[in-house]
Formats: C-alpha cells, structure tokens, sequence
C-alpha cells in the first residue's frame, strides 16, 4: 500500500534498512514514513540535508533546552556536536555524524557514554511517476546504562514528534526536485 503525500505514518522499520539488525539489544526503535511525489529527488543525501535544513523553529528551542539539561550529566550537547561539523577529518549533516550513503540510505547518528544510536533516511520504489515511493527515516537506540534508559525514555515522545514534524515540514515546502526534473509543487 503506498504511503500518502504530506501524512506522516508510522510503519516497521524497513527490512531493506542497515540499521534494522545494528544492535544486539535496543531500546528504541520507530519508524516514520510519506510518500514522495513524482519529480522528487531519490537521493537520500539531498533529502536529508533538506529535512534538516528546514525543520520548524521550536525544534531548535527544543535542542536548546536538551542541552541546559544534559550538560551537567557530561552529555554530548547540540552545540558542541555543531563544532564538529568545521572538522575536515569528518562527514557531518549538521549534529549527526555520517557513517553511511548509498544510492537508498543514508545512516547518520552518534555514540556517547550513555548510548548509541542511529538514524536512516530511506528513500523506496522506483523513481518512475506513479510508483508510490517513499522517504522512511528510523531510528535504532541502544543504551549502555541507567543514565541511557532515564535520558531515552524522558526524550522518546519529543523525539517522534521531531521526525514528524520534520517530515511534514519538508513536504510543505515542497522536496526538492530528482535530476532533470522541474520542481515539484508545493502543497
């Protein structure tokens, strides 16, 4: 069944993602998927960067406040994560580090003391009009302790609401446009 245009459904994460089998033991493990117009890119590295490019403001207020808390536990922050993103030595979109692109995913994320996780961007179906592609982004978290199972569960709710609101976002606006193609329109 085809995911629709500008709603946001939350499906399992994708057989075909590298992250579905990447921890032992998770977690958190969600999935949020829409459908992608005819004419929108299938790059999931373009896709991504627009996603992040455009997220609604309170996004960024909500990271602010994220970091005020975290920092006195030793967390990463938001802010020091951004710094990273001047460093050469390593591919960065915004705070996440890249560990992997190909030609459907792209696998960001990070590791801290408390946990690990990672975050796919899948772009799905063919590229050809009609076809009922999709963009999935999932995410996979594994604590290493008590501090990662407190900080998950406290942020879990926030977090879905994020990648929601992202994607919703980005469909206003409108995806940017696949190789070739005019545009797509903006709904």
């Amino acid at each position: 069944m085809p995911i629709e245009l500008n709603f946001v459904a939350p499906v399992a994460l994708p057989a075909q993602s590298s992250i579905t089998h990447l921890y032992k033991s998770v977690n958190l493990s969600d999935a949020f998927a829409i459908g992608l117009p005819a004419g929108a890119s299938h790059d999931p590295d373009l896709l991504a960067r627009f996603i992040f490019a455009h997220q609604p403001a309170w996004i960024g207020k909500l990271l602010k406040l994220r970091d005020l808390i975290v920092a006195g536990f030793g967390l990463k922050t938001a802010t020091h994560l951004a710094t990273l993103a001047h460093d050469a030595k390593a591919e960065r979109l915004g705070i996440f580090k890249v560990y992997s692109t190909n030609a459907t995913e792209m696998v960001v994320g990070e590791d801290d003391t408390h946990l690990d996780f990672r975050l796919s961007i899948l772009c799905s179906g063919a590229p050809e009009a009609g076809s009922g592609r999709a963009l999935t982004l999932s995410t996979v978290v594994h604590c290493h302790n008590l501090l990662g199972r407190v900080y998950i569960f406290c942020i879990a709710p926030f977090h879905r609401m994020v990648v929601k609101a992202s994607l919703r976002r980005a469909a206003r606006i409108g995806w940017p446009a696949g190789p070739g193609v005019a545009a797509p329109a903006k709904r």
